[in-house]
């Protein structure tokens, strides 16, 4: 009887979990084929060049520029914990003491100014995108473009596309630079380390594909933050609580496709 009990149980489980996967993966389907389908609208021919040059310079500023104060705040101490940490765990006197600089260049290049810095603009950049486009979408302004003829997709996220992964690149280069001058700075002031041995252990067997990785990483990020943010925004309906509801998913959803991807360009590239 214990027996039957048990495999009724099971039974019962199997038809609660069986309609809400059916659920999950409808859904999940339904959103795979309206991302790729927004994205070919992203990318097909520009009615105007120039209208185009003019939207994608205003997002240099609006999406690279502002990100700088951010990126080197968040930087500039990041490198200096990591430094300290480092210095934390090599305190045996069998290390020398060139490795506390050798493991802040390595890890800020191959992994901090890449990933942490792209998931903090996944939260500032990734939000204002979807917060945007999701205002225009709930006031009708997407529609009055599409009534004119406009591609809006191609118009309001092209653009934001095109400046995200032109101008983080150059972010997460100034992060290296300053997440490595944050760890000299801090270590060399609290007497952790001379000088002269973090500089040597910045250049100790230094391998340049790293920062080649590095970078194909944030352009791989730019383009999950772009474009995830916009389908959330592009898609809402709704009101003003939809809106910042589309933010939120926005910035969960970056921020978990970041992850995903920092683990399998990581096998790709450095394997």
């Amino acid at each position: 009887m214990e027996f039957v009990g048990a495999g009724l149980r099971f039974n019962r489980q199997i038809l609660v979990i069986l309609p809400a996967l059916r659920i999950f993966m409808f859904r999940f389907l339904t959103n795979l084929g309206n991302y790729v389908i927004l994205l070919g609208k992203v990318f097909s021919k520009p009615e105007k060049a120039s209208v185009y040059y003019h939207q994608t310079m205003k997002e240099f500023v609006f999406l690279g520029l502002n990100s700088i104060g951010i990126t080197a705040i968040i930087s500039f101490f990041m490198g200096a914990a990591i430094t300290l940490q480092t210095a934390y765990n090599t305190e045996n006197p069998i290390y020398p003491a060139y490795l506390i600089g050798l493991g802040c260049r390595d890890s800020i290049i191959l992994e901090f100014s890449s990933t942490i810095v792209a998931l903090i603009l996944a939260g500032k950049v990734g939000s204002n995108i979807a917060s945007e486009i999701g205002t225009m979408r709930v006031t009708e302004q997407i529609d009055a473009l599409e009534m004119m003829g406009v591609n809006s997709a191609s118009y309001l996220i092209l653009p934001k596309m095109i400046a995200t992964l032109v101008f983080n690149p150059f972010l997460t280069l100034m992060s290296i630079i300053i997440g490595i001058v944050g760890g000299w700075f801090v270590s060399t002031r609290l007497g952790v380390i001379t000088s002269e041995q973090f500089i040597y252990g910045i250049q100790y067997a230094f391998i340049p594909y790293y920062i080649t990785y590095s970078l194909i990483k944030t352009v791989v990020f730019a383009f999950i933050i772009t474009s995830i943010s916009s389908y959330q925004g592009y898609f809402v309906k709704g009101g003003s609580l939809e809106v910042g509801q589309a933010s939120t998913k926005a910035v969960v959803f970056s921020s978990v496709f970041i992850l995903l991807f920092n683990v399998i360009l990581t096998q790709l590239l450095l394997s």
